[in-house]
């Protein structure tokens, strides 16, 4: 009976420490956020893109594509400073765990499983760049497709930072309709080709 009660314990205080540690991460980012427009410039895109290929008229489609072009532009512009003012900020407020579960204290007890946020945002922004400057000479359609993948492994790499990777995968499916893989085969080569190198090299 006692083993019980303490394993309950136990199990009650992990659990509160692991909200704390989530609501702490939450406002880490969200203060990191607030300054920007990111959230809405990629809810922007996102949509806009699937109005523009939905679009009959090809005066009417044109605008929508200049217009996303714009869009696009303060996108890069935001994400840029975002990821330097990242850069300048404590390592500690901004690392995360990789293990598959939420665990209190987990980037002190395996720091060997420990990402970070700041230099994955890093790798996301030069990729929304990069897909922006179109260098690869893209077709409007396929770049849209590309450039809403990276938008969408930006958002997941937010989340997992916030809870974890399983939540972040679930809501990738849940509010889109698309698993994680088929976002990191979707982004640029270059993208995807960073990200799994640092996801690699955690710790």
């Amino acid at each position: 009976m006692e083993s019980y009660v303490l394993f309950l314990f136990v199990l009650g205080a992990g659990l509160v420490l692991r909200v704390q540690e989530e609501r702490a991460r939450i406002e880490h980012l969200g203060a990191a956020l607030r300054p920007y427009r990111i959230e809405g410039l990629m809810e922007t895109l996102a949509d806009g893109y699937l109005r523009a290929l939905g679009e009959a008229d090809l005066d009417r489609r044109e605008q929508v594509w200049n217009a996303l072009e714009a869009t696009e532009a303060s996108l890069v512009r935001d994400l840029r400073q975002f990821a330097a003012d990242l850069a300048r900020a404590p390592l500690g407020d901004f690392s995360f765990s990789s293990l598959p579960v939420s665990l209190p204290y987990a980037t002190r007890l395996f720091p060997g499983a420990t990402i970070d946020l700041r230099r994955l945002v890093a790798v996301h922004a030069e990729g929304i760049e990069r897909v922006a400057a179109n260098a690869d000479g893209l077709e409007r359609h396929r770049r849209a497709f590309v450039m809403t993948a990276e938008i969408y492994l930006l958002q997941h790499s937010c989340h997992w930072y916030c809870k974890s990777r399983p939540v972040a995968s679930a809501r990738l499916v849940r509010r889109h309709q698309t698993a994680y893989e088929q976002v990191v085969a979707s982004v640029s080569p270059e993208t995807r080709s960073a990200y799994l190198a640092l996801l690699s090299r955690k710790g």
